[in-house]
């Protein structure tokens, strides 16, 4: 009878936060699958379970799901944990949980923290309706573009970020975002919790003289404007309609290339192309 892939939750940074049942299952697991051992070994001394370790990061996921699914089906239980928080969530564990779908083994989640859950409660705006994007890409044009993907989103938008990447991240959610109110929380449970709220701009100000350190959650309340996203229009017709409303083609190309998360000089090369 093949055995059972558990996903267990662990802490994002207080101990106390683990679950009685996450510790039985830790405990009880014949093989649980990590993404540090080191750092899964550290967590598990806490707590005085032993237990085989192997690795299970994004660089070898792949090959160690195959190898997990064949544990499985000799009938071992198998947990995976990420390094902090619910695996599967920005974390690997997807393609395991996958292949083991695709066996027709079991899969049981053991639910416990998420840091982007505990940010979104605390930050103070609607939780009826939740985007989580995971982290914004790392370079402005394509953070640019991304953002402004999301910005017709009807719901709440939750972000991971980077201290070194915080400013410029926020920088690019006031230009493309406007005037909406957030929050950014870091280093939730841990020593140094904290949680600033206000509009993009204040909590940029904010953190430009309190240097970023930690871990960051971005929440950012849903915008008014319903009107479609940039990517259901092209690029030209989105010049001639800021041409329209302003009589000024420079400045309607630089709008347009900023909405599509482009250098205007893309957006003028794409706009030739285009008449050729």
């Amino acid at each position: 009878m093949p055995g059972t892939l558990y996903l267990v939750a662990t802490p994002i940074g207080n101990l106390k936060d683990i679950t009685l049942r996450a510790i039985d299952v830790l405990r009880d697991a014949d093989v649980i699958a990590c993404e540090d051992t080191r750092h899964t070994r550290k967590l598990l001394s806490a707590l005085d379970i032993g237990g085989k370790l192997i690795s299970c990061h994004e660089h070898n996921e792949a090959e160690r799901a195959a190898e997990i699914v064949e544990m499985l089906l000799s009938g071992g239980d198998v947990a995976i944990v990420s390094d902090a928080g619910t695996p599967a969530i920005n974390d690997p564990g997807f393609r395991v949980v996958r292949a083991a779908a695709e066996a027709n083994i079991s899969v049981v989640p053991i639910p416990g923290p998420a840091a982007f859950v505990s940010a979104a409660i605390v930050s103070g705006l609607p939780t009826d309706a939740i985007f989580f994007g995971g982290f914004l890409p790392s370079k402005k044009q394509a953070r640019q573009k991304r953002l402004n993907e999301l910005r017709a989103v009807p719901a709440t938008l939750v972000f991971y970020e980077t201290p070194h990447r915080l400013l410029r991240a926020l920088d690019d959610c006031v230009e493309i975002l406007g005037k909406r109110n957030a929050s950014v929380s870091r280093e939730l449970t841990k020593l140094h919790e904290e949680t600033v709220r206000g509009t993009l701009a204040e909590i940029r100000a904010y953190f430009e003289t309190n240097a970023p350190r930690g871990e960051f959650v971005i929440c950012i309340e849903q915008g008014s404007d319903t009107a479609a996203a940039p990517k259901d229009r092209t690029l030209a017709t989105r010049v001639a309609e800021l041409e329209n409303e302003t009589g000024d083609r420079k400045a309607a190309l630089k709008q347009a290339a900023k909405e599509f998360g482009m250098s205007k000089s893309e957006a003028y090369r794409i706009l030739q192309s285009e008449k050729q």
